[in-house]
């Protein structure tokens, strides 16, 4: 029987680079903190546990970590504050902290400010449409599913003018993309269902339009910075099952969405193909192995994963790596 590995750093939304013929280079990651009142800092990366630091926090000390990549990755310093890095980059990063917010600044070299200036100006964006990252904020507000839906249509707009004007590479605007797809189509698909659940207005009388045509024109990303996103694997799940209810609906049919994992990776299994369910399957398998319980209902899911479904190296040895 397959047993978890133990990581000292807390995954979020699982997701991993796709492994290429590409040699690994060198990116390295600086930071000076100020007004930090935890004991230590971190970095982070989103799509691997095998790249993470921590330093003891000491105001204007600069905290420095060089590690190899192959692709573009997302780290996090603190938990909260994002950074796009690829490989032969080097980034430094300027924190002052004002409550749980941090101020930053950047340096290094040129594709690494580019990139990370993209990113800065998307929050900036969201911030000064007063754009909420959080539904279930959005319900407690009681901010109304249709103003949702179009402020959500207005970030796509802007967000994309930005990205477009901006001298970042194609590989981290391709990341920002899959970023913005998933709060707009997220409060497409799952705001309306939500907003019915807590506040009992029925999806018929949100005045949002025809919720099953709320998607079309939509196409799914599949380039590899979308496909290692751990927000897009979100996405990409509740795009699922979202198609599932209205394919049931068409039939006169009632649909449950699944709850148990095995149910899940049944459904996506059957929905998406090659390297999208590759990453929606080994994103949900991850997911289930670090939650640390029944891991061993993961063990067949695994084998059949492995032989009928994964297209990425990277992939495979995560898992194998989490298993043992």
């Amino acid at each position: 029987m397959m047993k978890k590995s133990l990581f000292a750093v807390v995954l979020a939304l699982g997701a991993a680079l796709h492994t290429t013929a590409t040699a690994q280079e060198k990116a390295t990651l600086s930071a000076q903190v100020y007004g930090y009142q935890q004991e230590m800092v971190y970095f982070d990366c989103l799509q691997t546990p095998l790249i993470a630091a921590e330093f003891h926090t000491n105001p204007g000390e600069e905290h420095l970590y060089t590690f190899d990549c192959d692709e573009l990755v997302c780290m996090t310093i603190n938990g909260r504050t994002t950074v796009l890095l690829q490989p032969g980059d080097s980034l430094h990063v300027d924190m002052t902290y004002e409550g749980k917010n941090a101020r930053v600044e950047y340096s290094g070299t040129e594709r690494a400010v580019y990139n990370n200036r993209l990113l800065k100006s998307i929050d900036n964006l969201k911030r000064s449409l007063r754009y909420k990252s959080q539904l279930l904020g959005c319900v407690a507000l009681d901010i109304k599913p249709k103003t949702r839906i179009d402020d959500s249509r207005v970030l796509m707009e802007k967000a994309t003018a930005l990205i477009e004007k901006s001298q970042a590479s194609e590989e981290a605007k391709n990341y920002a993309r899959a970023i913005i797809d998933y709060d707009v189509y997220m409060s497409f698909i799952e705001y309306p269902v939500m907003y019915a659940s807590v506040r009992g207005l029925a999806i018929e009388s949100q005045e949002i339009g025809d919720y099953w045509a709320i998607t079309e024109g939509y196409t799914l990303r599949t380039d590899k910075q979308a496909l290692s996103c751990p927000e897009y694997a979100s996405l990409l799940m509740r795009y699922c099952f979202y198609q599932s209810e209205k394919a049931a609906k068409a039939k006169g049919e009632e649909y449950a969405m699944p709850k148990m994992m095995e149910d899940m990776y049944k459904e996506f299994a059957a929905y998406y193909e090659g390297d999208q369910r590759d990453f929606v399957l080994y994103t949900l398998l991850r997911n289930f192995i670090m939650n640390g319980k029944e891991i061993e209902r993961a063990d067949a899911l695994y084998k059949e994963y492995i032989e009928k479904y994964n297209t990425s190296a990277f992939h495979k040895e995560m898992l194998e790596m989490l298993l043992q």
